[in-house]
């Protein structure tokens, strides 16, 4: 048989998975569930990147359309999808990925630092041998955030960049509204990665008013991404479990010339 990749618009997670078992589980008896499968990984990907209105027609449209209003007042946040991304804006930008091998599988973090325009760190780990795509960018996300409040303590702006708007939105947007009903969903039950959820929500409710946060179109060119790309990747191949910093040196091409996610 085939391989299929099921991407998931709306339901318990978002993102594009190899397992339709585990897909089942997602969208089964979640309200206004949004969910395709596809012959290919770039279709997956070019499918997600868009509005599921365009790969699953009218009605997927007119849910969106009702969940932009519930949604009205949220935060909104820049969205880059050019890949000329400038890096003096702000004293240090960091960049996050998350990386799954198939999805689920085994996952790893990445995160590229740049202090005063240059690129200064970049950091690895978290692999989880039973991990999924959004547990990963979720992790990453909540590195950014404490490299974000070491900054800002220091009198620095900050910016953080994420590839998931399903990171996002979990930690700056839907969070808000889980915390009110005790970190449950009324009708659809229990909150995926929560734990990291809650750590990553309350240090962003602690800091969100000195810090910038956008989403990046992935896999465009923006150095800072995909460099943030191989680190997620790399800490799959190095099976590393804690965060740590890359201590070899930062040569651009080497890392870019690795597997990317």
């Amino acid at each position: 048989m085939a391989k299929k990749f099921y991407v998931v618009w709306a339901g318990r997670e978002t993102g594009i998975f190899t397992s339709w078992d585990y897909t089942k589980k997602l969208v089964d008896k979640f309200p206004q569930a949004k969910y395709k499968s596809f012959p290919t990984e770039a279709a997956a990907k070019a499918a997600f990147a868009g509005s599921p209105a365009k790969s699953i027609g009218k009605s997927a449209s007119q849910s969106s359309a009702s969940a932009s209003k519930k949604t009205a007042s949220s935060k909104t946040f820049e969205s880059i999808k050019t890949k000329n991304v400038d890096l003096s804006t702000h004293d240090v930008i960091v960049f996050t990925d998350g990386g799954c091998e198939p999805n689920p599988g085994k996952a790893g973090s990445g995160m590229a630092v740049y202090h005063q325009g240059e690129i200064s760190e970049l950091w690895y780990g978290l692999f989880n041998p039973n991990g999924t795509n959004n547990s990963a960018e979720l992790n990453a996300l909540y590195q950014a955030l404490l490299v974000a409040e070491k900054a800002l303590n220091s009198q620095q702006s900050v910016k953080i960049m994420s590839d998931s708007q399903y990171s996002i939105n979990c930690i700056t947007n839907w969070a808000y509204g889980w915390k009110t009903k005790g970190w449950k969903r009324k009708v659809a039950g229990d909150i995926a990665n929560l734990e990291v959820i809650q750590q990553a929500h309350a240090l962003y409710d602690a800091i969100k008013d000195k810090l910038d946060i956008a989403h990046v179109a992935a896999h465009i060119g923006i150095e800072g991404n995909e460099l943030a790309d191989r680190m997620s990747i790399y800490a799959i191949d190095q099976k590393a479990p804690q965060f740590v910093r890359y201590d070899k040196p930062i040569d651009l091409q080497a890392i870019l010339a690795l597997r990317t996610g």
